[in-house]
Protein backbone atom coordinates (compact mmCIF):
# COMPACT_ATOMS: atom_id res chain seq x y z
CA UNK A 1 0.00 0.00 0.00
CA UNK A 2 1.53 3.14 -0.90
CA UNK A 3 2.18 5.91 1.85
CA UNK A 4 -0.01 9.34 2.05
CA UNK A 5 1.62 12.63 1.65
CA UNK A 6 -0.38 14.16 4.52
CA UNK A 7 -1.79 12.55 7.71
CA UNK A 8 -5.86 12.74 8.90
CA UNK A 9 -4.58 15.45 11.29
CA UNK A 10 -2.93 17.31 9.15
CA UNK A 11 -6.02 17.60 6.52
CA UNK A 12 -8.77 18.49 9.28
CA UNK A 13 -6.31 20.70 10.95
CA UNK A 14 -5.85 22.76 7.62
CA UNK A 15 -9.86 22.52 7.21
CA UNK A 16 -10.22 23.78 10.63
CA UNK A 17 -7.72 26.70 9.94
CA UNK A 18 -9.73 27.95 7.20
CA UNK A 19 -12.95 27.67 8.21
CA UNK A 20 -11.93 29.40 12.07
CA UNK A 21 -10.18 31.91 10.28
CA UNK A 22 -13.79 33.26 9.08
CA UNK A 23 -15.20 32.48 12.02
CA UNK A 24 -12.66 34.19 14.11
CA UNK A 25 -12.96 36.95 11.54
CA UNK A 26 -16.76 37.27 11.91
CA UNK A 27 -16.61 37.36 15.66
CA UNK A 28 -13.64 39.74 15.85
CA UNK A 29 -16.30 42.74 13.95
CA UNK A 30 -19.21 41.24 15.73
CA UNK A 31 -18.23 41.17 18.86
CA UNK A 32 -15.61 43.70 18.78
CA UNK A 33 -12.74 41.55 20.36
CA UNK A 34 -9.48 43.01 19.72
CA UNK A 35 -7.86 42.02 16.08
CA UNK A 36 -6.65 38.48 15.88
CA UNK A 37 -6.32 36.03 13.01
CA UNK A 38 -5.55 32.28 13.18
CA UNK A 39 -1.80 31.24 12.40
CA UNK A 40 -1.97 27.37 13.05
CA UNK A 41 -4.35 24.69 13.73
CA UNK A 42 -2.89 21.21 15.38
CA UNK A 43 -5.06 18.43 16.40
CA UNK A 44 -4.57 15.45 18.52
CA UNK A 45 -4.34 11.85 17.02
CA UNK A 46 -7.62 10.83 17.99
CA UNK A 47 -9.22 14.11 16.48
CA UNK A 48 -10.46 15.36 20.63
CA UNK A 49 -9.22 18.45 20.80
CA UNK A 50 -8.25 21.19 18.27
CA UNK A 51 -4.85 23.85 19.62
CA UNK A 52 -6.09 26.91 17.56
CA UNK A 53 -3.34 29.65 17.49
CA UNK A 54 -3.93 32.85 17.08
CA UNK A 55 -1.63 36.13 16.98
CA UNK A 56 -3.13 39.99 17.58
CA UNK A 57 -2.21 43.07 15.90
CA UNK A 58 -1.57 44.49 19.20
CA UNK A 59 0.57 41.92 21.57
CA UNK A 60 -1.03 44.18 24.50
CA UNK A 61 -4.27 42.57 23.72
CA UNK A 62 -3.70 39.09 23.21
CA UNK A 63 -4.85 37.69 26.80
CA UNK A 64 -8.32 39.55 26.27
CA UNK A 65 -8.48 38.20 22.62
CA UNK A 66 -7.57 34.70 23.72
CA UNK A 67 -10.39 34.74 26.83
CA UNK A 68 -12.89 35.78 24.51
CA UNK A 69 -12.38 33.15 21.60
CA UNK A 70 -12.17 30.50 24.33
CA UNK A 71 -15.49 31.55 25.47
CA UNK A 72 -16.66 31.62 22.05
CA UNK A 73 -15.68 28.04 21.39
CA UNK A 74 -19.03 26.28 21.99
CA UNK A 75 -20.49 27.96 19.46
CA UNK A 76 -18.03 27.96 16.86
CA UNK A 77 -17.79 24.43 17.41
CA UNK A 78 -21.57 23.87 17.21
CA UNK A 79 -21.06 25.99 13.57
CA UNK A 80 -18.05 24.20 12.25
CA UNK A 81 -20.35 20.83 13.15
CA UNK A 82 -22.82 22.29 10.43
CA UNK A 83 -20.17 23.14 8.33
CA UNK A 84 -17.60 20.17 8.33
CA UNK A 85 -18.05 16.72 7.25
CA UNK A 86 -17.23 15.22 10.32
CA UNK A 87 -18.96 12.56 12.64
CA UNK A 88 -17.17 14.29 15.81
CA UNK A 89 -15.75 18.31 15.55
CA UNK A 90 -12.93 18.42 18.01
CA UNK A 91 -12.63 20.74 20.62
CA UNK A 92 -11.41 24.24 20.44
CA UNK A 93 -8.50 25.36 22.58
CA UNK A 94 -7.25 28.83 22.05
CA UNK A 95 -3.86 29.56 22.79
CA UNK A 96 -1.96 32.72 22.15
CA UNK A 97 0.82 32.41 19.36
CA UNK A 98 3.76 34.35 20.37
CA UNK A 99 6.30 33.79 17.09
CA UNK A 100 5.71 36.71 15.93
CA UNK A 101 6.82 38.92 18.36
CA UNK A 102 9.60 36.92 19.09
CA UNK A 103 10.80 37.70 15.21
CA UNK A 104 9.81 41.56 15.78
CA UNK A 105 11.90 41.53 18.48
CA UNK A 106 15.14 39.60 17.17
CA UNK A 107 15.05 41.82 14.19
CA UNK A 108 14.95 45.05 16.23
CA UNK A 109 17.85 43.84 18.29
CA UNK A 110 19.76 42.59 14.97
CA UNK A 111 18.90 46.86 13.51
CA UNK A 112 20.10 47.59 16.52
CA UNK A 113 23.12 45.84 16.64
CA UNK A 114 24.03 46.70 12.56
CA UNK A 115 23.93 50.26 14.02
CA UNK A 116 26.35 49.80 16.68
CA UNK A 117 28.93 48.38 14.48
CA UNK A 118 31.58 50.71 13.67
CA UNK A 119 32.94 51.14 10.45
CA UNK A 120 36.38 49.08 10.43
CA UNK A 121 39.49 52.15 10.79
CA UNK A 122 40.96 53.51 8.06
CA UNK A 123 44.76 53.17 8.69
CA UNK A 124 47.01 54.97 6.25
CA UNK A 125 50.46 53.42 5.57
CA UNK A 126 53.14 56.13 4.72
CA UNK A 127 56.17 55.16 3.81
Amino acid sequence: MPSRDFKRTDRVGAELRRELGLLVHAAVRDHGLPSVSVSDVEVTRDLDFATVWVTALLSEQSKEAVKALNELAGEFRRTLSRSMRLRRVPELRFKYDDSVDKGERIETLLRQDGARTVAPDEESTED
